[in-house]
């Protein structure tokens, strides 16, 4: 998937869903939160449907990860 990021979902009552997203899957779920309901998300690992009325957060990592001990 190009242009993947690091999204925690983070939910009422329950433990948050860390998952990695396209772009084009993030943005249909921040579409979502506003419509309530049920809403299907297509992630790397597979899919997940989610209640939208039960997300009560969305965090994302936009920082590149790095391997190593340098700061290049």
């Amino acid at each position: 998937m190009a242009g993947v990021r690091r999204v925690t979902i983070g939910f009422e009552g329950t433990m948050p869903l860390s998952t990695r997203l396209s772009e084009e899957a993030l943005g249909g779920l921040r579409g979502a939160l506003g419509s309530g309901g049920w809403h299907d998300l297509t992630t790397e690992e597979g899919s997940a449907l989610i209640y939208v009325p039960k997300v009560i957060y969305i965090t994302t990592d936009s920082s590149e990860h790095r391997v190593g001990f340098g700061a290049a």
